[in-house]
C-alpha cells in the first residue's frame, strides 16, 4: 500500500466530474486500499478519488471514530437510488483543511454501488454514514462542502481559500494512478 497526496482547494481535479469505473480490477482494487491507507494516516472518516488526483467515481468510508456501529467500505459507481428527511450538520474536508461548516443533507439515504471485489450491493445509511457518504459523492461531481455554504460563510473565508489556492499550485495536477490513466485510454 501507499499513502497519497490530498489534493487542496484549488486543484483543478476537484472541479472534474469523475468518470465511472468500468471494471472494479487489480489496479482499482489498489487504489482503494491505497485511499484506505491515506484516508486513516490523515485522520479523516471518508476519502474520494478526485481527493488523490483520480477521476474515477469511488470513495472510501469510515464513520468508526464518530459511530463505533459503522463500518468501513468502499464503494465503487455509488448512486443514491432513494433519500428522505433533512438535517443539518457540521463538515470538514481534508482537502479543506482547517475549514468547517454546517451543510445540509438528507437523514436517510440508499445507496447502489459495487464494492472493492465489484459485486454489486445496496446499503441504507443514516447519521453521521449518510453524511459522509453524500459528502464524497459530492466530490465525484466536482462539488465541495464551501458550495453549500452561504454567500457570507465564503466570504468569511476568503483568506483561508486563497492560502489554500497557492498551497494547491504547488501540487502536482497530473494523473497520479495508473487505473485513471487506463480508464482514460479505454482500458
Amino acid at each position: 500500500m501507499a499513502l497519497l497526496e490530498i489534493k487542496v482547494f484549488g486543484g483543478a481535479v476537484l472541479r472534474k466530474k469523475a468518470a465511472s469505473v468500468a471494471a472494479v480490477t487489480d489496479e482499482v482494487r489498489q487504489l482503494v486500499d491505497d485511499m484506505f491507507e491515506t484516508m486513516y494516516e490523515a485522520d479523516g472518516i471518508g476519502l474520494a478519488a478526485p481527493q488523490v488526483g483520480v477521476t474515477q467515481r469511488i470513495i472510501v468510508i469510515d464513520a468508526g471514530p464518530n459511530d463505533p456501529s459503522a463500518e468501513a467500505m468502499a464503494l465503487i459507481n455509488p448512486e443514491i437510488v432513494w433519500s428522505a428527511g433533512e438535517v443539518v450538520g457540521e463538515e470538514g474536508c481534508l482537502s479543506l483543511p482547517e475549514i468547517n461548516g454546517d451543510v445540509k443533507r438528507a437523514a436517510h439515504i440508499r445507496v447502489q454501488s459495487l464494492d472493492r471485489d465489484g459485486a454489486p450491493g445496496e446499503i441504507e445509511a443514516t447519521g453521521i454514514t449518510a453524511r459522509v457518504i453524500q459528502h464524497e459523492m459530492d466530490h465525484l461531481d466536482g462539488i465541495l462542502m464551501i458550495d453549500h455554504f452561504s454567500t457570507i460563510k465564503r466570504n468569511l473565508l476568503r483568506g483561508q481559500l486563497r492560502r489554500l489556492k497557492r498551497e494547491s499550485k504547488r501540487q502536482p495536477q497530473a494523473l497520479t494512478y495508473a487505473a485513471d490513466t487506463a480508464a482514460k485510454a479505454g482500458g
